[in-house]
This record gives C-alpha cells, sequence and structure tokens, in this order.
C-alpha cells in the first residue's frame, strides 16, 4: 500500500488536526518549544551580530534587520529556515512535529509581512496608503496561515479555481488572478527593494556628481519597475504581446494630449545628463532668484534666501534664458557706490578702502577688491567698489551691508567727507516800478 508523508508545509485533515491537537498535550510539545525558543534565539543571536557588524548606517539594509533586529525581514527568514531544518530532524529523535506544524506556517506569513511593509517603507516613507497596505498584508498572511494550518484553504482555493472569468477570449479562473496578483505583488515589492538599494549605493558614490547620482538613480528605478511589471504581467498570466498595442495608443497620447508632460520629463534628463543646472546652483529664472535643492524628473525646486520655494517645469529651464550664478565659478562679483568730497586725496584713500574691503570676512582675497572713479558727479567724487564672493548661495545683501559698514566706519575714523547734495539758490532783486 503506498503511503504519502505529510510534510510540515502541508495542510492538515480534521483527523490529523484533532491528533495534533492530542500531540500538543504530550510532553513532547514541551521539547518542541524548547528547540523552537533555541531556534529563535539562534537567530536573533545571528541577526544581531550582523547588524552590529554593519555598524549603525544601514540605509537600504535596514529592510533585513530593522530598527530593533526582530522587527526586520532577515530574523523571520533565518528562523524559518531552522524551524525547517530541526522539524525535519524530530522524527529522527522519536519526537512527531506538532509545534513545528503550527509554527511554520505562522513563520511564513511573518516573513511576507516584514517583506512587504519593510520594502514599502524604505520606497514610499511618505505615502499615506503605506499604513492600510501593511494592514491588509498582514490580515491576508495572517488569515491565510489559519486557514492552512486548518486545512480549510486547500477547499477555499478548489472553489476559487472552479470560478472562472471571461477576459477577451480567455476563461480565467478567480484562482489564477488571486495567484497572479499575489506573484505581481511580490515581484514589484522586490524590485522597488532593489531600486532602493541601487539608488541608496549610487546617492553615495563619492566619485560620482550629484546630478550623475540623480540620473542613475531615477534611470534604476524606472527601469527596475518596469522590468518588475513585465514579469509580474508574465506571472499573471497577460500575453506580453498585448503590450504592443497599449505601447502604440500610449504613444498617441503622449503625442496629443500628454504633450507638456512628456516633455517636462525628457528635459529633466537632459539636465541631469548635460550638467547645465546642478543641485547647489544659484539661478535665476522668469525673475525669481533662488538657490536649486532638487531636480526631479518633471520639475525643479528653487529656494530663495527668504525661504519660498518655486516649482519650475523642467521644460522652462531649457527653452528660457536662465541666469547660473554658478555654473563654471562660484565666484560672484558685487559692488557697491560711495561719493567722497572732491578734495578727497584718492591716492592715500584708496590702499586703506581696500584694506577695509579685504577685511570683510566673505569678501575674497584672491580675486581682490578693487576701488574705481567711475564718475566725476555733482555733488562728489564717485567711487565704485567692487569685490568677489563665492558663496552666492547665502545671498549679498548682507555682505554687501558689512562693506558699507566698513567704509562708513573708515572714513569717520579718517575724516573723509561723504557729501551731500548742495544747491546755489540766487535770488533776483525786486523789479522797478512800471513804466506809465
Amino acid at each position: 500500500m503506498l503511503t504519502v508523508k505529510k510534510t510540515l508545509t502541508q495542510p492538515m485533515s480534521l483527523e490529523e488536526l484533532e491528533a495534533l491537537g492530542h500531540s500538543l498535550l504530550q510532553s513532547s510539545a514541551l521539547t518542541e518549544l524548547a528547540l523552537l525558543g533555541s531556534c529563535l534565539a539562534l537567530a536573533w543571536l545571528i541577526v544581531s551580530r550582523l547588524k552590529r557588524g554593519l555598524g549603525q548606517e544601514l540605509g537600504p539594509l535596514s529592510v533585513l534587520f530593522g530598527g530593533r533586529t526582530v522587527d526586520g525581514l532577515l530574523f523571520p527568514l533565518i528562523a524559518l529556515g531552522l524551524a525547517w531544518m530541526a522539524g525535519h530532524l524530530l522524527p529522527l529523535l522519536g519526537v512527531p512535529p506538532a509545534v513545528f506544524r503550527l509554527a511554520i506556517p505562522l513563520l511564513i506569513s511573518l516573513t511576507l509581512i516584514r517583506l512587504t511593509v519593510r520594502v514599502l517603507t524604505a520606497a514610499l516613507p511618505s505615502s499615506s496608503l503605506l499604513r492600510p497596505a501593511a494592514r491588509t498584508m498582514s490580515w491576508l498572511a495572517w488569515g491565510g496561515s489559519v486557514l492552512w494550518v486548518l486545512g480549510l484553504l486547500p477547499r477555499l482555493l478548489d472553489e476559487l479555481e472552479n470560478i472562472g472569468l471571461h477576459i477577451g477570449g480567455r476563461e480565467v479562473s478567480l484562482l489564477d488572478l488571486f495567484q497572479g496578483g499575489f506573484t505581481a505583488l511580490i515581484v514589484l515589492v522586490l524590485a522597488l527593494w532593489m531600486s532602493s538599494v541601487v539608488e541608496s549605493r549610487l546617492m553615495t558614490a563619492e566619485r560620482l556628481d550629484r546630478s550623475l547620482q540623480k540620473i542613475a538613480g531615477n534611470v534604476t528605478r524606472a527601469v527596475l519597475l518596469f522590468v518588475g511589471l513585465l514579469v509580474a504581467l508574465s506571472a499573471a498570466g497577460i500575453d506580453l504581446t498585448a503590450l504592443g498595442v497599449l505601447g502604440g495608443a500610449l504613444g498617441v497620447g503622449i503625442g496629443f494630449g500628454l504633450q507638456k508632460l512628456a516633455a517636462n520629463y525628457v528635459s529633466g534628463f537632459v539636465i541631469l545628463a548635460e550638467r547645465s543646472l546642478r543641485i547647489g546652483d544659484m539661478v535665476k529664472v522668469d525673475g525669481f532668484e533662488g538657490r536649486i535643492t532638487d531636480i526631479k524628473t518633471r520639475y525643479t525646486v528653487l529656494r530663495s534666501l527668504a525661504g519660498r520655494e518655486s516649482i519650475v517645469p523642467n521644460e522652462m529651464l531649457i527653452t528660457q534664458r536662465v541666469e547660473n550664478a554658478s555654473l563654471a565659478d562660484s565666484n560672484v562679483y558685487i559692488s557697491t557706490v560711495v561719493q567722497v568730497g572732491y578734495g578727497t586725496d584718492l591716492d592715500a584713500l584708496s590702499p586703506a578702502v581696500l584694506a577695509a574691503v579685504r577685511a570683510v570676512p566673505r569678501v575674497l582675497a584672491d580675486p581682490g577688491p578693487a576701488v574705481q572713479l567711475s564718475n566725476f558727479a555733482a555733488d562728489g567724487l564717485e567711487l565704485t567698489i567692487g569685490f568677489w564672493i563665492s558663496d552666492p548661495h547665502n545671498g549679498t545683501g548682507g555682505v554687501r551691508s558689512d562693506v558699507n559698514f566698513a567704509l562708513l566706519k573708515l572714513f569717520n575714523e579718517l575724516g573723509v567727507e561723504i557729501p551731500f547734495p548742495q544747491r546755489v539758490v540766487h535770488q533776483l532783486a525786486p523789479a522797478g516800478p512800471p513804466l506809465t
């Protein structure tokens, strides 16, 4: 007579469920509990040592380790492997597996929950759908484990297999849709995780320019998600040749309805690739001046010195005139104008002015400041004092004010007159008596 040996991951019938309940009341269950506890403790020890060896800055590896070691993916995964091996060693010791028949499905569900929740948290930390998605995945995983242990899941799957739907010219069962959706979910979650890992590695590479890091991260995420989507659709039983018609329709839609959106996306990749604008540059676009804080694939964020932020479409940065104060060189020239009296000895005053301006903290020594006699004004000699700074993102008003204060202090010490407008008024003599 041929007999089939039940494994630890196979569902149980009602008779086996009654036998399992009887086995849980035996003394051998204590041995299993002790062995299961040892597996969990060993898994915690392994994960703790690995986390301590990698240091505190885990980055994308936080998906594996979590915040408290046991809330990451690696702990239930290692515990599942150890429990599976220990469960298969129990018959050799003469102990019937009872506790492990319950523990292994629960560990499988915990692994799926940790994988989904941790990856979504790392890839989409600010999404409002994160908590509902995590709660839904938890209910599905734990509910599936309970149905599996009770032996009800195979019957439910059989019922789903018997319910068919006609999609196009093909009949698809609800079970096929469920399995395809589950596989698609796992594939997309893994694609999100891989893109987060690669993007984090690229953003920490010191040899790459910031703009190149950004474009490489965006391209990597897009490619991995596209490949994951194709694999998920294939796993769901969808014929990929049907995407040709979809691609043609999408191209027509982009050509007509999404022209501006596509232009902004293409412009974003062009900006990042040619590096005409980089994160940290001080630019002026359409009358708005600010520092580039981020370059997205569709828009660029400018932050002014007053704290206001402007969302500039990338197409505008390609088609319009953009003033970049730090494209080839971050040094910026600034000037201020002051007048002195006509009797001032400029040969003696100029070195003192240069020394006072050079002493201002943000003024560069090379190239150094300069004094020019720019105009013979009506009230005095007009001097233009020019100087250079290397941090335009900190603003120009503050350093110009510091230079003006230094000049005022110098003129007061030297007794240099700053002339004010003077006018001569001629009063005409009163007219004589009218002629008769």
